[in-house]
C-alpha cells in the first residue's frame, strides 16, 4: 500500500505535536523518556522537531504514558487543525 504524502496541515499538526511533547518532557532527560517509551532518543528528537510528523499510534500512546500525558490532549492537536476527518 502506498502512503499518500502528508498535507501542509498534517505537517503543521506534526510540528505542534512535537512542540507539545517537548513541553511535557520539560527538563527530563530525552534518553530516559525515550527509553521509558520504548523508542530511540533519535526517534524522540525527530518527533519533537517535527521531522517525524506522523508517528505511529503505539508510539504516541507510549510517549503519553512515559510523560503522564493524556492521549486525548495530543488528539486535540489534530482535531484543532481540522484533521480529524482526514487523518
Amino acid at each position: 500500500m502506498v502512503r499518500l504524502p502528508l498535507t501542509p496541515a498534517q505537517l503543521e499538526a506534526g510540528r505542534r505535536l512535537g512542540t507539545r511533547l517537548r513541553a511535557a518532557r520539560g527538563e527530563r532527560d530525552p534518553g530516559a523518556v525515550a527509553h521509558a517509551a520504548g523508542i530511540s532518543p533519535e526517534t524522540l528528537r525527530k518527533i519533537e522537531t517535527g521531522r517525524l510528523p506522523s508517528p505511529g499510534f503505539g508510539t504516541v500512546v507510549a510517549l503519553c504514558h512515559a510523560l503522564d500525558l493524556p492521549v486525548q490532549e495530543l488528539a486535540e492537536v489534530w482535531r484543532s487543525a481540522g484533521l480529524a476527518e482526514t487523518a
